[in-house]
């Protein structure tokens, strides 16, 4: 907040249901029972299945400030991965390949189809599934975001804004955002999850969101997270000591009560472990009980501390474990968001896993 009392020289403008162009006077000009301009479109209805709709499309130059977005978690109890199911797709300049891409929950830090609390710089998510981003995005030619709904019923009410500004130019050295999901159902024994590979160009690295549903017993967090930077091959230049340690805590993340071993969730501006759950809170059955394997959802932002990087990046995260015996390899499920800037071209995302492929366990 150090110059915001300075004049600025940007054009306000907000994309959303009530004004879908963003453009100048033009907003709440449609029409409910309570008359002209009385709340007449506040969200898109029935976003069909395998229906894409482009949710903002804007010339620039321009910056994306905030984003807002709330939407059901479920259409039914059969259908229950909303939050997985909403694939969220960002293109920069009338690039033919998204620069973001991730399932709508995770991309928010809410992995596993499940909402939570989520207080940090960037990403804020507040009662209930209010979904906030404050990452800066910027395009000089035009920005699109699209929403592509997989879930297998109508999206009935998806309501949203976009709050952009407007620029005359931008700086020559100015990044483009981008961010992409990634899964590894079972991780391979003593081989490295790859929370991002093949990074080409310059830019610097800002964020990972992490959502690990272990399938082992004993505490799971010994793995290192590494940063292959410019060439690195056999040995990354950063290798951090721990997961624990790379998202802030030490000493696992639990207490003693009572004799019993308690996770301690935590949310900060720059890291935080803001999700955990054995249980499935979204459905109840009476012929079987709600365990579930446990889930925990992490993130860890390197605004302060950017990993820079001038050719190539590659990011991999180990999953060992230690229990009275010592450390051991483990295999457990890991999910991930991996967030970015770098000058454009980028290379093009492998392809998307299936829906199915998406929900947890």
């Amino acid at each position: 907040m150090s110059d915001i009392f300075r004049l600025k020289n940007g054009r306000s403008r907000a994309i959303n249901a009530e004004n879908p162009t963003g453009e100048k006077g033009k907003g709440g000009m449609a029409a409910s029972h309570l008359g002209p301009s009385r709340k007449g479109s506040p969200c898109l209805k029935d976003i069909m299945p395998n229906e894409t709709v482009v949710l903002a499309e804007m010339d620039g130059p321009g910056i994306i400030q905030h984003i807002w977005i709330t939407v059901d978690n479920k259409t039914s109890d059969a259908d229950c991965y909303v939050l997985r199911d909403l694939v969220l797709r960002m293109y920069w300049d009338d690039e033919e390949t998204p620069s973001v891409e991730s399932p709508l929950g995770d991309f928010f830090c809410c992995g596993f189809a499940r909402e939570c609390l989520v207080t940090s710089m960037p990403i804020s998510v507040v009662p209930n599934r209010g979904f906030n981003s404050y990452f800066e995005m910027p395009f000089r030619k035009k920005a699109k975001i699209t929403l592509e709904n997989q879930h297998d019923n109508p999206i009935p009410a998806f309501f949203y804004q976009v709050d952009y500004c407007l620029y005359d130019e931008l700086p020559e050295d100015t990044a483009y955002f981008h961010a992409q999901w990634r899964r590894q159902r079972m991780t391979e024994l003593a081989k490295d999850y790859v929370i991002l590979d093949n990074v080409k160009g310059k830019g610097h690295y800002v964020g990972t969101y992490l959502a690990l549903t272990t399938l082992e017993r004993y505490w799971w967090g010994e793995g290192e997270v590494k940063f292959y930077i410019d060439g690195d091959d056999e040995y990354p230049t950063i290798c951090g000591t721990g997961t624990e340690d790379y998202f802030g805590g030490s000493w696992s993340f639990a207490h003693q009560v009572n004799g019993k071993t308690v996770e301690q969730t935590y949310n900060s501006p720059f890291l935080g472990y803001p999700y955990y759950s054995a249980h499935d809170e979204l459905v109840h059955n009476p012929y079987h009980n709600d365990d579930c394997p446990p889930m925990r959802g992490f993130y860890r932002w390197h605004l302060i501390d950017p990993i820079c990087f001038e050719e190539d990046l590659k990011v991999t995260i180990q999953q060992i474990g230690v229990c009275y015996k010592g450390l051991f390899e483990r295999q457990d499920d890991v999910a991930s968001v991996a967030y970015w800037y770098q000058s454009e071209p980028h290379q093009a995302f492998a392809p998307l896993m299936d829906k199915k492929g998406r929900w947890p366990r």
